[in-house]
């Protein structure tokens, strides 16, 4: 640990970097699959997205409740437990025999549970850089975090490739579920909620931390009601937004690589390498949305540093999707529709700076609120897109997801990222509380 003295900080926002890269192997792993999943148990595409679908309607029911466990118990336990539980049903993925007759119903119920459990991880993450990391540096530590997303479901294309085509797409989710396990090990060895509980922080950066974050949150001891929490009207419209945003992000997550192999035409190794495109995009643009974002803000205020920067990543993203989607050569258009996913995650950071600044000690709760709308948005991506392409073209299903995504932007305007949740006004109050 002395190469991470005075930064220990850091090494701890590394694991969760970690853990976050591990939770979205395990998440995406069934996009890459799902091919051979609906050849084996005869599905069609409205069915599978169904199973896409369960997993995303279970992370985001759990997102509240786990953020709330996460104030109540720490981090490090709940992020531990949730590692464990993951890795159960994500092997249970992949353990269902073949021919099984009622395969659909059990893919349901496991990819639901599965995301129970992994429902945990960024509500508790966030927990995490509340205690751990000064105002000023969040919009990194954040991103970091974030890079995870795109740093695993970048490496499960090519990774699930190689496991379905040497041992078939089973070991694909057995495989996933010990790396898992591995990961909630070494966590729960090496991380601890707060940094006075951290046998290698040393008092310089323990004081450090204190003054970077003294002030700019909730005292401890006073969580917030979930009343004050759901009747803000800054986490309304974050909410809000950030349900569009899941929109946009999800079908990233559940139907690019099938849209490359199956409506673009790429052959299964072209599409696993071109599928990477986008989640690369994404590990890059979340934490150079993080330093932008801190940097803009130190110089211009967070009003500007968090809400603009996400408002114009937003719009820009929106105008990527749009061009990709018209591009007519496959690999031109995951190129552009890359770009979009790499725009969308320069906002991530500032979704996730601000809840942890407002919520301070309910830091897990307000952003659990908060994701819950990205899940909301991607259990009805999951099924819509398919929907629409099979009625209307996947070229429109594009354009709604632009809609949306453009709509998310415009949203982030309502947010005031310098008024603490316990004095935003509610929605439909007639004076603004003081700032």
């Amino acid at each position: 640990m002395q190469i991470f003295r005075n930064h220990i900080r850091w090494f701890v926002i590394f694991w969760m970097f970690a853990i976050s890269a591990i939770a979205f192997l395990d998440r995406v792993n069934i996009s890459i699959a799902g091919k051979a999943i609906e050849a084996e148990f005869r599905l069609e595409h409205v069915q599978l997205g169904w199973v896409f679908s369960a997993f995303v309607l279970g992370y985001a029911l759990f997102q509240a409740p786990g953020g709330r466990l996460a104030d109540r118990f720490g981090p490090r336990t709940i992020v531990t437990g949730g590692t464990i539980w993951w890795a159960v049903f994500t092997a249970l993925t992949g353990s269902l025999p073949g021919g099984f007759r009622g395969a659909l119903s059990v893919l349901i119920a496991t990819r639901f549970l599965l995301g129970v459990g992994e429902s945990v991880v960024y509500p508790a993450s966030n927990r995490l850089v509340a205690s751990w990391i000064p105002s000023h540096e969040r919009g990194v530590a954040n991103g970091l975090i974030f890079a995870g997303v795109g740093a695993g479901a970048g490496i499960a294309p090519p990774l699930i490739t190689h496991i379905m085509q040497h041992q078939g797409w089973r070991w694909s989710f057995w495989i996933s579920a010990i790396i898992g396990l591995a990961a909630g090990i070494i966590w729960f060895l090496s991380a601890r909620d707060k940094p006075q509980d951290h046998p290698f922080v040393t008092h310089q950066e323990s004081a450090y931390i204190h003054s970077g974050i003294s002030g700019s949150a909730v005292p401890s001891g006073t969580p917030l009601t979930w009343g004050t929490i759901l009747t803000s009207k800054d986490v309304v419209a974050r909410t809000r937004s950030y349900c569009c945003y899941g929109y946009v992000a999800y079908i990233f997550f559940s139907w690019f690589f099938i849209y490359l192999n199956a409506v673009r035409e790429l052959d299964l190794n072209a599409s696993s390498h071109y599928a990477m495109l986008p989640f690369l995009a994404m590990a890059t643009g979340s934490p150079l949305g993080g330093w932008i974002s801190d940097l803009v803000s130190s110089r211009f205020g967070p009003r500007i540093g968090r809400c603009g920067v996400a408002c114009a990543s937003m719009a820009l993203a929106s105008v990527f999707v749009v061009v990709g989607a018209y591009a007519s050569e496959a690999r031109l258009a995951s190129v552009v529709l890359a770009g979009g996913a790499g725009a969308l995650y320069l906002a991530q950071s500032a979704y996730w700076s601000v809840s942890s600044e407002l919520g301070g000690s309910s830091a897990g709760s307000v952003s659990g609120v908060m994701n819950m709308g990205a899940q909301i948005g991607g259990v009805v991506t999951a099924s819509l897109t398919p929907w629409i392409a099979k009625h209307f073209g996947w070229d429109t299903s594009f354009f709604v997801a632009a809609a949306v995504c453009a709509f998310g932007s415009i949203t982030w305007l309502l947010v005031h990222p310098d008024r603490r949740i316990a004095d935003s006004p509610h929605p439909g109050a007639h004076n603004l509380a003081p700032r």
